[in-house]
């Protein structure tokens, strides 16, 4: 079962200054459980855009963290962009991304909008599905007038003081489905054909659905900027070709286009299908294989560890402890081969890197075997009560869940005694790492024998586990 993971992408109005969007990076990344994904500044609108996931409290405790250091870095009295702007902290939207709903995201903003308006004296404005009011869903209508027309009336915002903040504005906090900003260059420093074709093709001029835009002149050129709301009714590359009619219709050509931020892969591969006229072009994609192939990333799999499921769980994790040690002992060996102050050692270290690495595939192999052994044991446990199979189908599967952990055990304490030995021959210089080795190793035995016994322990027989129960303990005193 995945982790609940959040996407945040807060907007801040600074593009220029290092200084502080260092500081606005630094806050993000100092919430433990946070991934920075992207960040993206723009000098010609000044604004500098954080792509993060992390799980929702995290990514709110970040968000508020950078809020906090763009009010006291960013001064709206002073700045100037082509991007229309209320906030030194502009937008915060949350987006669900694993494991966690919209409505959940909903009162992620809500609650961070209670927060800032508290603590930072910020009005705050609730949008998108947070919205409580209608004409705030859209975010446009929420920065109308923008910071200098918001200065000099009384706001209504969800949370926070009535007026604006006198240097870092207001702030618009939501909950939405992914969200594209996406830019088109035109071949043309007229923006007077950038801001035409923006009202034609957004949706409050009757133009595609879901689509948000405006015309800016940028570095020279004109500049159709947009945010797609909804890539699945309206994907980008049917944006593009809209654009580009519409633009050649004028006697201008479309220079180039950007996405600002980070866009969902199958937008792109979307894309690739239309222009290719392959429809199952996501099908053939290589690293996609290669990604299924390969299983979860490190970070991933630890994620999954910590949630909520029970599985992947300590046995899993006795078996990775029992990896790493033989990964320590093969580092060790590789780091004596070839070394002529270990001449002596070189084939003995040879042999140990051998089986190091032996050891260690069939380690990796047996953390997710634990796992599997695991789910046949819940498996088992939902036939119902009365069926007369149920005893020894549970036994069945309780037997099987005892002997992956017995083979890791039997692994691991054969690594023990690789990382014994290459520490008393191997490089010096690498002697903690041999002695790593051998705590991880004694740890992979230690979790191993503890899975056997509570396995072997709910058995309806537990003579059944006897044999297996010798044999860890015999490991254990090795």
């Amino acid at each position: 079962m995945a982790s609940p993971l959040v996407e945040c992408v807060p907007n801040f109005s600074e593009g220029r200054d290092p200084a502080t969007i260092g500081a606005i990076h630094a806050a993000i990344v100092g919430v433990p459980g946070v991934k920075l994904l992207d960040v993206q500044s723009d000098a010609a609108h000044n604004r500098s855009v954080f792509t993060f996931v992390a799980p929702p409290q995290a990514a709110a405790d970040a968000a508020f963290a950078a809020m906090r250091v763009a009010t006291a870095r960013i001064d709206l009295t002073k700045h100037s962009g082509e991007h229309p702007r209320m906030g030194a902290t502009d937008v915060v939207p949350f987006v669900p991304v694993t494991a966690v709903t919209m409505d959940e995201c909903v009162a992620l903003a809500r609650k961070l909008g209670e927060r800032a308006g508290k603590e930072l004296g910020i009005p705050v404005f609730l949008y998108a599905r947070a919205a409580q009011r209608s004409e705030r869903v859209l975010l446009p209508d929420v920065r109308k007038g923008e910071f200098e027309g918001m200065r000099g009336r009384m706001l209504e915002p969800d949370f926070g003081p009535d007026r604006v903040h006198p240097t870092a504005g207001a702030t618009a906090i939501g909950a939405r489905p992914f969200l594209v900003a996406y830019n088109v260059y035109l071949d043309t420093p007229d923006v007077s054909i950038a801001k035409d074709i923006a009202k034609q093709i957004r949706t409050s001029s009757g133009g595609l659905p879901a689509v948000q835009a405006s015309g800016f002149e940028v570095q020279g050129l004109a500049q159709v900027s947009m945010n797609l709301l909804d890539i699945d009714i309206t994907p980008p590359a049917t944006v593009f070709q809209a654009i580009k009619a519409l633009a050649v219709k004028r006697g201008v050509d479309v220079m180039k286009s950007e996405i600002v931020g980070l866009i969902p892969e199958r937008a792109v591969i979307r894309a690739a299908s239309a222009v290719l006229q392959v429809p199952d072009a996501a099908e053939h994609l290589l690293e996609a294989k290669i990604r299924a192939a390969e299983g979860p990333s490190l970070d991933g799999w630890i994620d999954e560890l910590a949630g909520g499921s029970p599985v992947p769980g300590g046995g899993s994790a006795a078996a990775l402890a029992g990896t790493l040690a033989a990964a320590l002992v093969a580092m060790v060996a590789r780091l004596t081969i070839g070394r002529k102050a270990y001449a002596d050692a070189q084939g003995r270290a040879t042999e140990i890197l051998a089986e190091a690495e032996r050891l260690r595939g069939e380690l990796r192999r047996l953390v997710d075997e634990d796992a599997l052994a695991y789910m046949a044991v819940s498996q088992a446990y939902k036939i119902p009560k009365d069926d007369p199979t149920r005893a020894r189908v549970v036994d069945d599967a309780l037997v099987g869940a005892a002997r992956t952990p017995a083979e890791v055990a039997k692994r691991a304490a054969r690594v023990l005694i690789l990382a014994k030995e290459i520490e008393q021959i191997g490089n010096k210089n690498a002697v903690s790492d041999a002695r790593v080795a051998g705590l991880l190793a004694r740890t992979a035995i230690e979790g191993a024998v503890e899975n056997i016994k509570v396995n072997v322990a709910a058995m309806g027989d537990p003579t059944t586990g006897r044999d297996l129960l010798e044999e860890a303990d015999r490991l254990r005193g090795s």
